[in-house]
This record gives structure tokens, C-alpha cells and sequence, in this order.
């Protein structure tokens, strides 16, 4: 075996992880993937001086660690709701903006961990629901770095130390000032399991309601405290009869004419919308059982390839879903 063959093997089982990984730091699956090549383009050079001092693992979070805090000093990504007060007229025009540094979903078949532990799978959903991924944005990055291996990946406060080059007291410091932050947020809803029947019976519910251009019936799937947002539009809106609107005043469609294809990302269960046979949007939802409370509908045709998906459906063809 050579050395390239060693490498490639003993680095090969992390890969998933350190995805998982930089996509927490960073917010985007294109920085997160161009990170981890980095990861172990830098790992590849320095292999000849891996002593085995540390695991494996640890050397390779290091490496991405720091890649990922030096990335950071650029940009931090974020959804409609971080930049602004709601809109309360949806027959308003909207503004696009895609110069914005929007956060991205994250297609859970490309991180779902290998493993069929049911305690392991439900851990890593919560560690990557898009509201939680939102709000660690909003973090300093050596803040939000020792948030996630700290509170996500159960580091030690001493192998957090080591990583970062700091104390174990600024360590905990950091911590406590990044749980103060976050708490000042406005709280997520708590989520249902993806795969609870009622959950899975409100999402069917809710993609025919779409596809029959039912939206009596859709009203009655969000909550009345539902928020629809929608990059890169800056704008997002709040409630059920105001989404509904929306829907009515910025895409008028007959039944039939709508195909939504289950989705899964960030943990949480969602869709693409296809409309008159092109790719739409990708929803991501918050589904609890007492309805939808919170869509992200991704307006981007570039994000389907990352799903599995094609940009335009052949007439009676049906596309895979991708599913962890």
C-alpha cells in the first residue's frame, strides 16, 4: 500500500463528519465541501510529520477547524429573517438579492451518519436544523467553533483549548458567552420527528394541497403563527392567511400544474417544487403537530443538482427524492 493509499484510506471514514463540520462553521454546503478539500489537501502535505500523538480525528478537526475560522473572517451567512422586520403586505413586489451571503440548506444524504443507531441518527438531525445553523451565524467564530465542539461534538474543555491554542478558562468563557447570545434569539419551535405518522400524514396533506392548488386547505396546514421566507428574496412574512396570499398574488398556478417531490435536509423534511415542469424552489419545513410553522423555500434552480434532482421533469417521469 502506498502512502497516497494509506492516506486516502484512513481519512476516508471522517469525511462525512468534517462536512458536517464546516458546514456548521460556515453556513454553505459549496464553502463546506471547498473546505474540507482543503482539509485534506493540507493533511495530505503534512502526513509525513503525523506522529499519532493525537487521533486521527482530532488532527483532522484541527486542520479544519482552523480553515474554517480563517474562511470566517470574510463573511457570515444568513436568512431573510436576520436582516429585517417582517413584511406585512404580500402583493407587494419583492426584492431579490442575490449578492447576499444566504445560508444554505444542507441535503441530509450527503452528511446522514453511517449507522443505524436510532439515538445516533436523532442526535445528528438536531445538530443540524436550519434555524439552529441561522443562529450560530450570528456567533464570533471562535465562539461558534467552540460552541459546536463543545455542545455538538462533546469535546472535552481542554481538547477545545488545545485546538483553538487558548486556555481551558477562556474555553469555558467563550461558551457561556456564546449560550448568553444565543439565548437572547427569539427560541425555535420545537420539531417532531420526521418519520412520527402524524408528521408524515401533514406532509402529504400539505404537497397535495400544493399540487391540487388547494389553498383553503393549505391555510389550514401552517400555523397561524407560521413564517415563510424565501432567499434570495430579502423580504419574509408571518402568518398563515398572509402566506397564503402570497402564494396567490406571486405564483398563480392551476391544480396540476405543481409537482413536489419529497426532500430531506438539515434533518428537517421539505420539498422541490416544480411548477409547469421546472425546478422552483426547495422548501425546507418545520413541521410540529399542530402544523407547518416555518417554511424556507429556497428560490435558487442551482440547488436541486445537490438533492439528486434535475432542473425540468420529462413529462410523466418521476425523479428519485434524495433521502438519507
Amino acid at each position: 500500500m502506498t502512502d497516497s493509499d494509506e492516506f486516502a484510506a484512513r481519512t476516508a471514514p471522517y469525511r462525512r463528519e468534517l462536512l458536517a463540520h464546516c458546514y456548521r462553521m460556515l453556513g454553505s454546503v459549496d464553502d463546506a465541501e471547498d473546505l474540507v478539500q482543503e482539509t485534506l489537501l493540507r493533511a495530505w502535505r503534512g502526513y509525513g510529520d503525523f506522529e499519532g500523538r493525537a487521533s486521527m480525528r482530532t488532527w483532522l478537526y484541527r486542520i479544519a477547524t482552523n480553515a474554517c475560522l480563517n474562511a470566517l473572517e470574510h463573511r457570515r451567512r444568513v436568512l431573510p429573517t436576520g436582516l429585517s422586520e417582517r413584511t406585512a403586505d404580500p402583493t407587494r413586489p419583492v426584492n431579490f438579492a442575490p449578492e447576499i451571503p444566504w445560508l444554505q440548506p444542507m441535503p441530509d444524504v450527503l452528511i446522514a451518519p453511517e449507522t443505524s443507531d436510532p439515538a445516533a441518527i436523532v442526535a445528528a438531525r438536531e445538530g443540524m436544523r436550519l434555524a439552529l445553523i441561522a443562529a450560530w451565524q450570528h456567533l464570533p467564530p471562535r465562539q461558534r467553533a467552540v460552541l459546536i465542539l463543545r455542545d455538538v461534538l462533546h469535546w472535552k474543555a481542554a481538547e477545545v483549548a488545545d485546538l483553538i491554542g487558548a486556555s481551558v478558562a477562556a474555553v469555558n468563557s467563550m461558551l457561556q458567552r456564546a449560550h448568553a447570545a444565543l439565548a437572547e434569539l427569539e427560541p425555535d419551535t420545537p420539531v417532531a420527528e420526521p418519520n412520527d405518522p402524524r408528521i408524515r400524514a401533514l406532509l402529504d396533506r400539505y404537497a397535495a394541497a400544493f399540487e391540487a392548488a388547494d389553498m383553503d386547505t393549505l391555510v389550514t396546514l401552517l400555523r397561524s403563527d407560521a413564517v415563510w421566507e424565501m432567499p434570495p428574496i430579502e423580504e419574509w412574512f408571518r402568518g398563515n392567511t398572509t402566506i397564503v396570499e402570497l402564494v396567490r398574488s406571486k405564483c398563480p398556478y392551476r391544480a396540476g400544474e405543481v409537482r413536489m417531490v419529497p426532500i430531506a435536509a438539515n434533518g428537517q423534511p421539505g420539498f422541490a417544487f416544480y411548477l409547469r415542469g421546472r425546478a422552483q424552489s426547495l422548501q425546507i419545513l418545520t413541521a410540529t403537530p399542530t402544523g407547518v410553522a416555518h417554511v424556507v423555500s429556497y428560490h435558487d434552480s442551482s440547488m436541486f443538482a445537490a438533492f439528486g434532482l434535475p432542473t425540468s421533469l420529462v413529462a410523466n417521469a418521476s425523479p428519485e427524492p434524495a433521502m438519507p
